[in-house]
């Protein structure tokens, strides 16, 4: 049984991804994902982190995008990454890295920089 963690993962997408998601109906992430497998996600308190962390110099536009995480079903994990925080990661059906899809996306918004720190709705 997947982890009773919360209702809603989150996806970090570009403006490029986003708009690919919408025409396609689904994704497969960016070449981090494809090399480990599954779609990285956060939680809600890891998502101004993840942004510092790997988006800060990022010059494109991003979203955020909110996922209901109960139709992921058993494709979404919650591994410990860096020995003490635990990511939602999404393998897909049978864990055979299948592709997140559009109809799981509940709300996107896109995310505006200032100083340091990204905002939207979703992380106020």
């Amino acid at each position: 049984m997947a982890g009773k963690e919360g209702d809603f993962v989150y996806r970090i997408s570009t403006a490029k991804e986003w708009e690919e998601l919408q025409k396609n109906g689904s994704i497969f992430g960016g070449e981090l994902d494809r090399s480990s497998g599954f779609i990285h996600l956060s939680k809600l308190d890891q998502v101004q982190s993840t942004l510092q962390n790997f988006f800060l110099n990022t010059k494109v536009e991003l979203y955020l995008l909110q996922i209901d995480a109960k139709k992921l079903g058993d494709g979404l994990v919650y591994e410990i990454v860096d020995g003490s925080n635990s990511f939602p990661h999404f393998y897909g059906p049978s864990r055979s890295f299948g592709p997140l899809h559009l109809d799981v996306v509940t709300k996107a918004e896109k995310l505006c920089p200032s100083d340091g720190r990204f905002s939207c709705s979703l992380l106020d």
